[in-house]
């Protein structure tokens, strides 16, 4: 389903034919172009065979519901971003979401200027961590940076970690640690701001690329799990610090 030459494209995985209808068509509105699916086992094979730019995924799906889509997608190798839609205010859901890759989580019922604001938001943060980080980090051009742990090739090492910004890989202790792609996003983010002091809203601003107040606890969750894979205690974390009453911040040492 598709009414647009060109645009990014929007997979949308709803079984409610007037919602997905309605979302389909206000995205062509905004340029966009979309395909529907409306069950968990054919928007598995869909999103691997048509490579949206985005989906939005609803959780509640007939045959495979949509963490089942998500978990198949990201163990595939399959990093497309994905909002999930749910009706359903569990929090165990959106921490599972999460967990396994999800970029965002909307509860219905959704604003829709605020879902199109979220794809958005999601989007720009692609393309700017898609992009190499010649901005950030140009050891491969021999520029000088001023960050201290950045080392050639733009690996950065604290503790028993290595970033490869480039390459957007992670390894603890030489074997490969895998991190979603917001995961690593905010942990680049906290790499290149080394020490630095950041609020939860700053970090949703910066990261995440939301320019209004988004979930504070999506940024718990997310530094929880960060924890969970690079920390030799993340009850007692040495790197990924808080600061009671101010946010996080990245100890390198």
């Amino acid at each position: 389903m598709s009414t647009q030459a060109s645009g990014e494209l929007v997979g949308i995985v709803e079984d409610d034919a007037a919602i997905a209808e309605g979302l389909a068509l206000n995205l062509r509105l905004q340029g966009f172009r979309t395909f529907v699916v409306g069950d968990g086992e054919e928007a598995r094979d869909r999103i691997i065979s048509d490579a949206p730019d985005i989906v939005l995924l609803d959780i509640s799906l007939p045959k495979r519901d949509g963490l089942w889509v998500l978990e198949r997608l990201r163990e595939a190798g399959n990093l497309a971003p994905v909002i999930v839609l749910s009706a359903r205010q569990d929090e165990y859901d959106k921490v599972a979401a999460l967990r396994l890759g999800a970029d965002d989580y909307v509860t219905k019922p959704f604003a829709l200027a605020e879902l199109l604001a979220r794809v958005t938001a999601v989007l720009r943060r692609t393309r700017i961590t898609g992009r190499a980080t010649e901005s950030v980090v140009q050891s491969r051009e021999g520029e000088t940076r001023e960050d201290p742990m950045a080392e050639s090739g733009a690996v950065l090492r604290f503790g028993d970690i290595v970033v490869d910004l480039d390459m957007r890989t992670v390894a603890r202790a030489g074997k490969p640690v895998n991190l979603t792609r917001l995961e690593f996003d905010l942990l680049r983010f906290f790499c290149l701001s080394a020490r630095r002091v950041y609020s939860r809203e700053q970090l949703l601003r910066e990261v995440w690329g939301l320019r209004q107040a988004g979930p504070a606890r999506t940024v718990d969750n997310f530094l929880a799990q960060l924890r969970a894979k690079l920390e030799a205690d993340p009850e007692r974390p040495r790197h990924l610090i808080t600061v009671r009453g101010s946010g996080y911040r990245f100890v390198p040492e």
